[in-house]
């Protein structure tokens, strides 16, 4: 459990590291990284280092397709974790 816990724990400060880096690109009016590639980096357990990283920054506030797929990511990984939740036990 300590083992799962400190890999999401990691894998949501990545998250959260590369919404910082394209808000910091965003800023000095370089390339930005894709919109899928930050999808894809929040779908393995990151939600909440992406809304974190969404509402801190502010970061991809104005972009309500943006907050679409990542509300539908998160209701994915709620639902999953809801589902294999008997199985940590």
């Amino acid at each position: 459990m300590t083992i799962l816990l400190s890999c999401l724990l990691l894998v949501n400060l990545l998250c959260f590291g590369l919404f910082a880096l394209d808000k910091r690109k965003a800023q000095r009016g370089q390339r930005r990284i894709a919109e899928k590639t930050l999808h894809l980096a929040t779908l393995p357990g990151a939600a909440p280092g992406a809304w974190a990283a969404m509402w801190l920054l502010p970061h991809k506030n104005r972009k309500a397709a943006f907050w679409g797929v990542t509300l539908a990511l998160t209701l994915l990984q709620g639902a999953v974790l809801y589902c294999t939740w008997p199985f940590f036990r």
